[in-house]
Order: C-alpha cells, then structure tokens, then sequence
C-alpha cells in the first residue's frame, strides 16, 4: 500500500503545556489508525529518541519555563526531517522550528504548513512592550508567507494574518476530547469538598493564571456576586489572595482531573480577552456546562446563544450580572445544547478530517481519498 507521510514539528510540547499540545496528541492517536498515512511528530527532549512516531530532538530546557524547552540549533531539526523524508511538514510554532521545516522543503521538495496557534505580535507586546509590535508583525508575515497553506484556530485569528498579507489562510478549529470531558464525570462529593452547600452556584476557571486570563476581572466578579457562589480556579500560577467564595487549586492538573471538576460545576468562567481559540470553553460545554465569557477574541466565535452568555470585557459588574442572568435562565438546558453543540462540530475525528481535506489539497493525488473516511 502506499502511504503518505506526515510531520509535525514544534517546540510547544511541554508536560504541563496546553493547546498545541492536546491537538497533536489526539491528531498523533487518531492519524496513526488511517489507513495509507504515517504520522511523525517531532518535539525538543533532553537527547534524541524515538518512541511510536515521536522524536525527541536535544534542546536546552528554558529556566522557570515548565518544562518547555527552546531550541538554539537549526541543523538537529532539519536533518531529522531529512532522515524521516515525510511527504508533508506542518508547523506548529514561529520559532527555530519552523525555519528548520523550510530549510528540510528546499531538500525534500516537499509542501509546507504553518499552523499559527498564537498571536506573536499581542504575546511580544504584553511582555516587552507595545513598540515591539511593528518588528514582530513584519517577521510573522514574513515567516507565513512562506507556507504552501496556513491554518488559523479561528477567524480572529485568520484575519489578523489576512491583514499582515499572509496569503492562502483557512480557518481550522481544534477539537475537545468528548470521552474524557463528559457530563459522566461528575462527582457529587465535590461540593463537600469545598466546605460549600448544595445550593450554592459553583463555578469554575482552568487554565494558567497568566496576565491575558484577566484574573482580577473575576475575583472582582465574585466580590459582587457573594456568597450564594462559589468560583474554583484550578491551574499553575494563580493567586493566592482571593475573595471567601474563592477556592484555588494552585498546580498542573491532568486532564481526567479537569473533567471531573468540570463536570462537577454549574457553568465556566472566563474573563481573557486575548484567546486565539479558548480550549477550555469547549472543555466546559463537552461536560455538559453553559460559559459565562467576555465578548473578544474568540470566544464570539464558538460560543453561541443557545451555549451561554457574553459579557463586555474587562468589567466585572458585566459579568456578575451575566452570570445571575444565566441561573435565572436556567443554567441545566443550556449545558445539555452545550454538549450537543460540542458533538456536532468539534469532536477531534471531525477535526483530523477537516485537517485531511487540507492536506489533500496541498498533495493532491498522493493523499489516499479514503484517508477522509
């Protein structure tokens, strides 16, 4: 049989690292079963290996970087794309990586994608400065413009490149892992845990506790909302000065350990105005849980009316009273159109399929049409 060989190749892949990470594991799982393809995902580790189709190229370690590493060496990159000669490279960060993945095409004559998972321009001038800004956006245009096709997560994002000049953009959401996050994981002890009551409206944030996730936003939201709610965050780096209806469970948590609170909450939380797609709102609404969310980046794109409310951002009387107005709506209906909502459209075979149609369109007749199957 003939097979197609695909590779990925990127530097965000850390044992506490999020997106990036969550779609080339259940891209890796999912393409390794189709028939006629080969799946190769290429990640910095301490010294080369290879494990089920994942190479582990040296790079150093980045200090406080948990986990994450920062490759300095072109060559140890193009040269396993060398060895592995795939049919198709896609990139997965704007960094050493995806030189390397340009420089292998110039060998292998191969085609090139760029996925463009973060604003690089928005993440360079939070934390150096707005007068970055102009340089960061020449070397990203620069940079995509070389792909044979770039990916967005979403349409904010997609038009942001279309502004830069990037040319063949298409928009390709990620997917959410609808076994793992799934109304079923529900634990009705939790409450009990947390010392709150029955009655009590519990909700709930994951994620980093970064600067774009607004985390003040919040805190001050549940200062106006009282005692009558609750709000768990759960993630590294959160704060540990929160209000009395706050609970933080300050560390990495696995994905099995989400979904069950998850699951076990009324309604998500979100106040980041910077989202480039917003996992953990899908992660919320596969459990079975409406979101409360702020109106930018994203999130207008994948939450819909029917999967719960958006609030002006950066306004904490804003979301308080989002957050009252869902309950009295009744939170429990929209939860189950969240789940349903999920299914339909961002369940990750949908997604690997859609990532098919991409690669076919770039390979042409190399790419075995059952592969969309």
């Amino acid at each position: 049989m003939f097979i197609v060989h695909i590779a990925d190749i990127t530097m965000f892949y850390a044992p506490a690292s999020g997106g990036v990470r969550t779609y080339l594991d259940a891209k890796h799982r999912r393409l390794g079963v189709k028939p006629g393809i080969r799946h190769s995902l290429l990640i910095p580790g301490p010294h080369p290996s290879e494990q089920d189709g994942v190479y582990e190229v040296p790079a150093p370690a980045l200090p406080f970087g948990k986990g994450y590493r920062f490759p300095l060496r072109l060559a140890p990159w193009r040269n396993v794309l060398h060895d592995l000669q795939p049919d198709l490279i896609e990139v997965g960060d704007p960094y050493l990586t995806a030189w390397a993945a340009l420089d292998a095409r110039r060998q292998l004559d191969v085609p090139v994608i760029g996925f463009y998972h973060s604003d690089l321009p928005l993440l360079a001038g939070n934390r150096m400065g707005h007068w970055v800004t102009p340089n960061v956006e020449a070397y990203v245009s620069r940079l995509y413009g070389n792909f044979d096709r770039v990916l967005a997560p979403s349409q904010v994002m997609a038009d942001k490149l279309i502004g830069l000049g990037v040319r063949n953009v298409y928009v390709q959401p990620l997917g959410v892992d609808l076994q793992t996050f799934n109304p079923d994981a529900r634990d009705p002890g939790l409450r009990a845990e947390l010392g709150i009551n029955d009655d009590t409206r519990l909700l709930i944030f994951a994620g980093r506790g970064s600067k774009e996730k607004n985390l003040p936003v919040l805190l001050s939201c549940m200062k106006r909302l009282g005692h009558r709610y609750h709000l768990l965050l759960v993630g590294s780096s959160m704060p540990n000065q929160v209000p009395r209806n706050v609970t933080v469970i300050d560390e990495f948590c696995s994905a099995t350990q989400v979904a069950r609170l998850m699951a076990s909450a009324d309604a998500l939380l979100h106040a980041g105005d910077q989202e480039t797609f917003g996992l953990v709102i899908l992660e919320a609404m596969a459990s079975g849980i409406p979101v409360v969310a702020v109106a930018a980046g994203a999130f207008t794109e994948i939450v819909t009316d029917q999967c719960g409310l958006l609030c002006t951002p950066d306004n904490p009387l804003a979301m308080a009273n989002a957050v009252r107005e869902l309950f009295s709506q009744g939170s429990t209906h929209r939860g189950q159109q969240a789940r349903r909502h999920v299914e339909q459209h961002y369940s990750w075979d949908t997604v690997v399929n859609s990532l098919l149609g991409h690669y076919h369109a770039v390979l042409g007749s190399q790419l075995p049409l059952t592969a969309n199957g």
